[in-house]
């Protein structure tokens, strides 16, 4: 919180709350609360109460702390967090709760000790012990759970006042001002060893700060040089990135320029195959038309030279001519002019033949022509096919095998 809200923070816990008293008159509050805690011990720990009876273990040898200090001085601050809040919730009462809580959970450890035990144990261990925050946890259960009434203590504080009234009627001034200078002098001795406690424990925190402090240091050194590393690395990242997204452009641009030729190049074919196919039909079928219109003019001269006798006697039945008999009856009986008729007819016709063959042949060359362009133009359509296709693999091998070498 703020400093000004700290401070009156502060003010209110040493007067509101009575912190205060526990200063003032030669601690005499404080004694008082001394001997309360040490009647609480008698009803709720009446076994280490007379331990610590045994061995002359008084209250203001262990517990001064905690009520001066509010346990601050020991103890870990989530745990001390914890005791402040009860205190502003509940009042001053709440220190006894939590001091009878730590005597109740190490009271099977303080009965084997002596004199010089309990005092290392309560200096040392029992602080280390609530390091854990789950032991510390526990405490605080059990402090809360503790039931101490204010009318209890205020009878407890009515015995000491009147207790300390007879002692100071009784005693003889020199013998009280003697017992009180013991009293001082072994709470002077207690407070130097716990001053040099204190200070050894502060050289050894400054020497474990420091040690901390350089391995922090280097720690940070190290993590400036991984950074600028890092960043770096970034960089050139990102300089790889953006040089990987252009080549990336460039390949698609690339493929889609191929793609574009291709399918041009496809469509190209594809017109020239459509007029090949167009042609070669329009050849099948005048082809197929000149050889029927050719069998039915055979056929006609056929019917014609079947129909005619003297035809008949040179040609056979399959339209070739007969071999002519020199022996035949009735030959000299024809004139020169039919003869030669005939043999006109017979030139004609083969003439005709001849044509109509000659025409046949021109169509099959043709057709032969048309098919052998057909096949060239397929194998022009695939070889484009696997020429852009072994571009854009081959492309995409350089683009990987370049891009693994610089990632190597």
């Amino acid at each position: 919180m703020p400093e000004e809200q700290a401070f009156s923070v502060l003010v209110k816990i040493m007067f509101d709350y009575g912190l205060r008293e526990l200063f003032k008159q030669n601690f005499e509050d404080l004694h008082c609360k001394f001997y309360q805690l040490e009647r609480l011990m008698q009803e709720y720990i009446t076994d280490l109460y007379n331990h610590f009876l045994d061995i002359s273990l008084e209250a203001h040898m262990y517990a001064s702390q905690w009520f001066l200090t509010l346990f601050t001085a020991k103890f870990p601050l989530y745990m001390v967090f914890h005791i402040i809040d009860l205190l502003l919730c509940e009042g001053i009462s709440v220190i006894f709760n939590v001091a009878l809580g730590l005597l109740k959970t190490s009271k099977d450890d303080l009965l084997l000790t002596d004199f010089e035990g309990a005092l290392k144990f309560f200096r040392v261990q029992l602080p280390k012990r609530y390091r854990s925050e789950e032991n510390a946890k526990k405490l605080m259960e059990l402090a809360c759970n503790m039931k101490i009434s204010q009318k209890k203590l205020k009878k407890f504080e009515k015995e000491y006042h009147t207790m300390r009234e007879q002692q100071a009627q009784q005693e003889d001034p020199v013998e009280r001002f003697e017992r009180e200078n013991r009293r001082l002098q072994e709470a002077n001795m207690r407070l130097e060893q716990e001053n040099d406690d204190l200070a050894h424990e502060l050289v050894t925190s400054k020497i474990a700060l420091r040690k901390d402090l350089d391995n922090a240091e280097e720690k940070a050194d190290a993590l400036n040089k991984e950074l600028l590393m890092t960043k770096q690395k970034l960089i050139d990242a990102e300089e790889e990135k953006r040089r990987l997204e252009e080549e990336s452009a460039q390949l698609k641009e690339m493929c889609r320029r191929e793609l574009d030729k291709a399918e041009s190049e496809i469509k190209k074919n594809s017109s020239i195959i459509g007029d090949y196919k167009q042609i070669c039909s329009q050849l099948s079928e005048r082809l197929e038309k000149q050889q029927s219109s050719n069998k039915t003019e055979i056929e006609k001269i056929r019917q014609k030279v079947d129909g005619c006798e003297r035809c008949r006697e040179f040609f056979n039945k399959e339209g070739r001519v007969k071999i002519a008999s020199s022996a035949k009856e009735g030959s000299d009986e024809d004139t020169d002019e039919e003869k030669e008729s005939l043999k006109n007819q017979l030139r004609e016709m083969e003439l005709e033949l001849a044509q109509t063959k000659l025409q046949l042949v021109e169509a099959e060359c043709k057709i032969q022509d048309l098919e052998h362009h057909l096949g060239l133009a397929l194998s022009e359509v695939q070889a484009a096919k696997k020429t852009w296709f072994n571009r854009t693999i081959s492309s995409i091998k350089t683009a990987t095998g370049v891009q693994g070498k610089e990632t190597s």
